[in-house]
């Protein structure tokens, strides 16, 4: 790896080409950035064997690290993971270009024809720690949206990220775009992020995907507009009304399938009409699947720890869940407000009037009914794939697809108007 002694000048070079980059994707036609994200899927599956012998090196670095399992598992790619990244970058290929859409039109009585149409935000800089999928994901939604990005990857993600960059470039340039469309900061240097984070002349917009440490360091430190989310805290409120096989398969899958995504349940919250019944049921069923489960009152049973005041409003990202019996739906919905993340939320139950007044009454990015958490994910809401979720309420929100990374101006048409 390449040691790059001025970081300043690096970064600038690297938003100079991107912003004039910017310029010309802004307009480059639908066609050619289909072609050019059909490319980059028949390069990724091509370098298959490449991309995970890099990733080796990558697993390697991060047992050094001492990563813990969730994490290794977010690093590691297999040829069913690449094949994932394929898919997401034929799907984003085959979505809509949202570039020049008309959100709206309309005529006044002046003459003067509006219309609001999207475009793209500009450059973007995404920042994100061991997931080496996102670069595949992030480059696709940023090319797709008409926007130039400038990836930085977590140091421990280093050679995959790499590998699969070089597919994304081949793409551009076999579709004839400009290469510095879709750009990989090439050293692991942390001042790189940095000098990201307060390049105001190149950059529009930063999208931190990661922990909270990242995303409080990027909050805290750029001068570039953030859309961002701190931790995924997702709480689970089992109803008295709940179905018992509904619940139960609901409450395994999103706590279980993987531990270390962002929409993994952390938080497990029961009517106290069912903690004892199908409450202790879910309980067993989590213990069984070697779920670390840290309980009180009639969710304490044999198997579980104790649970502290430390373990509410906490993103373990592992095999360990909280949980707690609650009187009743508005004492769940007030634990959720006081410890909740804005993220994702869920209720079990089949009473449709507890169902609506969950959804009327929090107000996270996503809120789900008798639905696995697993599925806060762009590519299962649709989208292809995800640049992150946003759970702040400043432009973008949830899953950031690709038309959520447009912002959108006004074109307006008149015949000689004059304003009396």
């Amino acid at each position: 790896m390449k040691d790059f002694d001025n970081i300043p000048a690096l970064m600038a070079d690297l938003g100079k080409r991107a912003k004039a980059a910017s310029a010309d994707l802004a307009f480059a036609s639908a066609e050619r950035k289909h072609a050019a994200l059909i490319a980059a899927a028949d390069a990724v599956w091509a370098n298959r064997a490449q991309i995970i012998e890099a990733n080796k090196n990558d697993l390697e670095f991060g047992r050094e690290k001492g990563l813990s399992p969730a994490m290794m598992d977010r690093l590691m790619l297999d040829e069913a993971r690449v094949q994932g990244m394929v898919d997401g970058l034929r799907t984003v290929a085959d979505q809509a270009d949202p570039v020049g859409e008309v959100l709206t039109e309309w005529d006044m009585a002046s003459g003067l024809n509006i219309q609001r149409v999207r475009t793209p935000l500009g450059v973007i800089g995404v920042i994100y720690e061991s997931r080496p999928n996102v670069t595949a994901d992030a480059g696709a939604l940023c090319l797709k949206s008409g926007n130039a990005v400038i990836l930085r990857g977590g140091s421990e993600s280093f050679h995959s990220s790499t590998a699969i960059h070089a597919c994304l470039a081949q793409g551009l340039k076999t579709a004839n775009l400009p290469e510095d469309a879709i750009q990989l900061i090439p050293t692991r240097n942390r001042a790189a992020v940095q000098e990201l984070l307060t390049m105001t002349d190149y950059v529009d917009v930063i999208v931190p995907r990661g922990g909270k440490g990242l995303v409080g360091l990027v909050q805290r430190e750029a001068r570039v507009p953030v859309f961002a989310h701190l931790e995924g805290i997702v709480h689970i409120y089992v109803d008295k009304a709940a179905d018992p096989q509904k619940t139960l398969d609901v409450v395994l899958n999103a706590k279980t399938r993987r531990t270390g995504i962002c929409g993994a349940a952390e938080c497990l919250l029961i009517h106290q009409d069912v903690a004892e019944t199908l409450g202790r049921d879910i309980i067993s069923a989590l213990l069984a699947a070697g779920v670390e489960i840290h309980a009180e009152g009639a969710l304490a049973v044999d198997g579980t720890l104790a649970a502290t005041s430390d373990d509410w409003g906490k993103e373990f990202l592992d095999s360990i869940i909280a949980a707690k019996p609650v009187a009743d739906i508005d004492a769940a919905i007030a634990h959720i407000r006081q410890y909740g993340s804005n993220h994702t939320d869920c209720i079990m139950t089949e009473d449709s009037d507890s169902a609506a007044r969950f959804f009327e009454r929090l107000d996270s990015a996503i809120l789900m009914h008798n639905a696995s958490t697993q599925f806060a994910d762009g590519g299962e809401f649709g989208m292809g794939a995800e640049i992150g979720i946003a759970t702040g309420k400043m432009h973008a929100r949830g899953p950031v697809g690709a038309a959520q990374l447009t912002s959108f101006k006004y074109l307006v048409r008149g015949n000689g108007t004059v304003r009396s």
